[in-house]
């Protein structure tokens, strides 16, 4: 008996014993072959997203617009990758030849002779149409001059850096403003963007209800914040933040032969806020060069940060030219940093590969969704701070300056009266129009000296009221600018750089740096002043560039369909029917211009007069 039990009590043992040993199988031929598997793996998610891919655009590929360009930018980066581990090699010992010293010789003096020769056949072509633009033109030249007079080490200059900033800025200004595609291209990423901002209507109307949000401003726009610094959070942790700025920097410092930290820096600040870049560089900040730290500084200057940008946009603010604007003023920023503060020391930071970016802390998703959202509420709360207070010591300011103008009769003596007289001449010299200037100068004075928030608001408002075609002149008071006028503003107060960002600026850097305090004191107000110069250039750019588009260049066409409501186009179609039209006595009125030969001009010139006053109407 004690034998069978022990042979019954062994068979459990020995198929434990085969069952482990099959699973040991398994799991070693799993190890084996898990490259297999995963590529086996990938392969099927790759079919079916081609699948789900070609559906979507069959179906309807207008619809599917944003899949298509999402999908292109993963497939260009697949295969970029792809070719430079094939011949990147290969193309570098191609281009040994060109490190020949006299070959590199003659190639740069060709090149910089194409790009006199193209700059003058374009000021010659381009501005025989338009010769406002030569103004603008003339304005970057000021500003130039301007700060090469302030330079820190006037032979130092590195003329190389400063105009391939300058031309960098200027190719990329083109590529969005002037050129059919890229200005499609970026009204679309600026219409996705605002529908994505939209999204915080979901939650922030559960959280204060939809009254609030519609009526109040602080529920209406300081919860974008929120929301932009968590997605900006996720992004971070998924290393997407860090594969662009590391992509930039590279750029930049290829062609600029700039430093690897200050243009890494740089590059990050087209992301993140004046404080948070510098971390991206922390051991490195104690021992950058002077300059290095200038740069550091005006990048955070003549920039803007991704939450705020999107606080900007829910103001009605043209968001493809925020966008654009933040990322012309990088190259910029480097480009007159180093004309400002130009390098003199030995810097030990000069490798071309540059640096590696760590990715988030946090350790997986919802943690990097929570944190960024939790940070985002002291940027909250310190923009409604800065609000209440700086709205309040403006209308504190202006009610004491009215009461000494009136000591003399001078009456209406505010604050922006006075930045509208004084800084008109260089609002004018961006390429503003002159009956403009007095308001643009007035919100360019407000961010300079306020901040660049209570300055995109009073643009709102002149946006609002021109957009519901109020006529233009009330009393002889002007009531909004022209497009070109917002789209040239919008560009100048595109940055950081106002009275009130230097103390943020010296708090966050000497909390990280505090031995370097004194050397942070001494920078601080040339880089306040060149990251301002880097937003009026980045203006300047835009008022050469900008060409007229829809309503404004073919009204004939608009005026043919049917309107009843008072809009900007409206007005600036029915101010040109005006002026077209002259009367003759009882005789019917006569047309001039685009409007000669056109049947429906009469019944065009009815609707106008009913929408709006005009002695041709009497």
């Amino acid at each position: 008996r004690t034998g069978n039990v022990v042979q019954w009590s062994s068979v459990p043992e020995f198929n434990s014993r085969k069952n482990v040993q099959t699973f040991i199988k398994a799991r070693s031929f799993c190890r084996r072959h898990a490259s297999l598997f995963k590529k086996i793996l990938l392969g099927l998610l790759c079919l079916a997203y081609a699948a789900y891919f070609l559906a979507a655009c069959i179906l309807d590929f207008q619809r599917a617009l944003a899949l298509f360009v999402l999908t292109c930018l993963v497939i260009f980066v697949l295969v970029h990758n792809f070719l430079k581990k094939l011949f990147g090699e290969k193309l570098m010992r191609c281009l040994k030849p060109f490190k020949n010293s006299r070959l590199r010789f003659w190639m740069k003096w060709v090149f910089r002779g194409a790009c006199v020769v193209g700059l003058i056949l374009w000021l010659v072509l381009d501005t025989a149409q338009r010769p406002e633009q030569l103004i603008s033109f003339a304005g970057i030249c000021m500003f130039i001059l301007i700060l090469f007079v302030c330079s820190k080490h006037h032979s130092a200059v590195s003329w190389r850096t400063v105009f391939w900033g300058l031309g960098l800025q200027f190719i990329f200004g083109i590529v969005v403003i002037r050129t059919y595609p890229g200005f499609i291209a970026f009204q679309w990423l600026g219409d996705q963007i605002q529908i994505f901002l939209n999204y915080t209507v979901a939650g922030s109307s559960f959280v204060f209800g939809d009254t609030l949000i519609q009526n109040i401003f602080a529920f209406q726009t300081l919860p974008v914040i929120l929301f932009f610094g968590c997605m900006m959070s996720i992004l971070y942790y998924l290393g997407l933040v860090q594969w662009v700025v590391q992509k930039i920097a590279w750029f930049l410092q290829f062609t600029m032969r700039t430093t690897s930290t200050e243009t890494l820096v740089v590059a990050g600040n087209i992301f993140v806020g004046m404080t948070e870049a510098p971390l991206l560089i922390r051991p490195y900040l104690a021992d950058m060069t002077l300059s290095e730290i200038h740069t550091v500084m005006t990048g955070g200057f003549a920039t803007i940060s991704g939450s705020v940008l999107g606080a900007f946009i829910s103001f009605g603010i043209d968001a493809s030219s925020l966008i654009s604007a933040s990322v012309m003023a990088a190259p910029c920023a480097l480009a007159l940093s180093k004309l400002v503060y130009p390098e003199v020391e030995e810097s030990k930071f000069k490798s071309v590969e540059g640096m590696k970016l760590p990715h988030g802390k946090e350790k997986n998703i919802l943690e990097a969704a929570s944190n960024g959202a939790t940070d985002a509420i002291g940027l909250v709360a310190n923009v409604a701070a800065n609000l209440i207070a700086f709205l309040a010591v403006l209308a504190f300011i202006n009610a004491v300056l009215s009461w000494l103008g009136e000591m003399v009769d001078i009456h209406g003596l505010t604050f922006q009266v006075i930045c509208s007289y004084v800084l008109r001449p260089m609002v004018f010299m961006m390429g503003v129009e002159w009956a403009d200037c007095p308001i643009v100068a007035e919100i360019v004075g407000i961010k300079f000296f306020i901040n660049e928030f209570v300055a995109y608001q009073q643009l709102s408002q002149y946006k609002d009221k021109r957009l519901s075609g109020v006529e233009e002149w009330i009393e002889g008071e002007k009531q909004w600018i022209s497009v070109r006028g917002e789209i040239i503003t919008t560009y100048s107060l595109c940055g950081f750089a106002n009275l009130s960002s230097i103390g943020i600026t010296l708090g966050g850097l000497t909390s990280i740096i505090p031995q370097r305090k004194s050397d942070l004191s001494k920078v601080v107000i040339r880089a306040l002043f060149t990251g301002a110069c880097v937003s009026f250039i980045s203006a300047c750019i835009a008022g050469i560039l900008y060409v007229p588009r829809g309503a404004e260049s073919d009204c004939v066409s608009f005026l043919n369909t049917s309107f009843t409501n008072r809009t900007y186009e409206t007005y600036v179609c029915c101010r040109e029917l005006f002026q077209s039209t002259s009367l003759n006595g009882t005789n019917p009125p006569s047309f001039s211009g685009p409007w000669e030969d056109t049947q429906f001009s009469a019944s065009a010139l009815a609707n106008c007069c009913e929408l709006y006053t005009n002695a041709i109407c009497a």
